[in-house]
């Protein structure tokens, strides 16, 4: 059963500590979003060519995958304060360095080498969703306290406003301004939203905490195996969410061939647009909704439906039915987000909750990669419907990944909050 309750984010918006470190994690996000496509328009439009360009882009998407989990390990052990401020002056420094490297024309190879330290990016949505299950569980909100499912449902919205509108602004400053212009606004959020955080110290999680009554209790300070190894929650999450991010990036790369085929490029826009609008909307609806039902089934359940939402791509054959399956399958995207994020929640110690959130959306971010590459294979050889049919195949992996895993969920997935035993 469930019930639905429209004054639940009156809680977060009361929450005024809460503000300058979510503030701060929006302008990080919206640098990080912008980062990738910033960098091949720059390039481009500096007079780089797309291979260079995508090139460096993919460097920076594997960097990222490779260090950012290994920043958030150490952000557990040692605490935001003392890691974030050295991770972003080497990933500002990268940046710097590629905007000075681009103005002058330098060889593509000290763009490579800028790529690699650009990769030093602190997990804004991991930092984020760690301090609210921080303030939450440990009590200092007191009876005041937003849902953790709210919480989660408004760190989405703020991820799709971020995904639906950084990427535009950056393409418009390069195109209109400058082509650096892009990635130096973008810098210029980023070191703001990193000022804000560092300042915003009463929110900062306690190295070492893990539940109720016991979170400002000073820990031995031991490094410990990555929660990728110990945690098989977290390695179910990281290949639901792979798997989520590659049937979304062949369906985007898809959408734009199918536009292509049919001499529409206004097709594909129209479609993912309408798509991001409804995934906020739905993913803002689903915090209001308190559900009776164990978190184990509502991750089973949601991996069920965004599956065979996105499933049905397989049935794409024209306009009409890509823009009915991109709009069907958005109503399904947030909320399976928000239940993976609050399934690491439960299932994964507060001390390695940013590390836990961040190799989930590594995950996210390795399948977004893969997912364009293996689109362009197919659609090179057997066209954009081909394409759809892998897309739709990718998807229905999700379930069945969820189903041959439900037993290892139902038994490390707990009903509350993690409990350090």
């Amino acid at each position: 059963m469930s019930a639905i309750n429209p004054g639940v984010y009156k809680a977060i918006l009361h929450t005024k500590c809460a503000v300058p470190f979510d503030i701060a994690c929006l302008l990080m996000r919206l640098y990080s979003y912008m980062m990738n496509i910033g960098v091949v328009s720059m390039l481009t439009l500096a007079g780089y060519s797309f291979l260079d360009a995508g090139l460096t882009s993919s460097l920076i998407a594997v960097s990222i995958f490779i260090i950012a989990p290994r920043i958030s390990k150490l952000i557990d052990e040692r605490g935001q304060s003392k890691v974030i401020p050295v991770a972003a002056a080497i990933a500002l420094l990268g940046l710097v360095s590629m905007l000075i490297n681009v103005s002058l024309h330098s060889p593509v190879w000290l763009l490579y080498i800028n790529a690699i330290f650009m990769g030093f990016l602190p997990n804004a949505q991991a930092i984020a969703r760690t301090r609210w299950a921080y303030l939450l569980r440990s009590g200092k909100l007191g009876d005041a306290a937003p849902e953790l499912r709210t919480v989660f449902s408004y760190e989405g919205v703020l991820d799709d406003v971020a995904f639906m509108f950084a990427p535009a602004f950056s393409i418009a400053m390069a195109s209109n301004v400058a082509p650096i212009a892009g990635l130096v606004s973008g810098g210029i959020f980023f070191l703001v939203g990193i000022t804000l955080l560092c300042l915003s110290k009463s929110t900062e999680p306690t190295p070492g905490w893990s539940d109720r009554g016991k979170t400002d209790q000073p820990v031995k300070k031991a490094r410990t195996k990555s929660i990728i190894r110990t945690s098989s929650i977290v390695r179910i999450l990281f290949l639901l969410l792979f798997f989520t991010g590659a049937f979304y990036g062949v369906f985007d790369t898809a959408s734009i061939a199918l536009a292509e085929d049919l001499g529409n490029p206004n097709i594909a826009s129209i479609g993912l647009v309408l798509g991001a609008i409804i995934s906020m909307i739905v993913g803002f609806v689903f915090g209001m909704i308190r559900m009776n039902v164990a978190q184990y089934k509502q991750i089973v359940c949601f991996s069920a439906l965004i599956g065979i939402a996105y499933g049905s791509m397989m049935l794409i054959s024209s306009a009409t039915s890509f823009i009915v399956v991109s709009c069907i399958g958005a109503m399904f995207y947030a909320p399976f987000l928000i239940v993976a994020n609050a399934t690491c929640e439960r299932a994964v110690p507060g001390k390695h909750l940013t590390e836990a959130i961040t190799w989930i959306n590594a995950g996210m971010s390795c399948g977004i990669a893969i997912g364009p590459t293996l689109a362009g294979v197919v659609i090179d050889e057997l066209g954009s419907i081909a394409c759809f049919d892998m897309g739709g195949a990718i998807a229905l992996m999700i379930p069945l990944t969820a189903a041959l895993c439900f037993r290892i969920i139902k038994k490390n997935v707990r009903t509350g909050s993690y409990e350090a035993l």
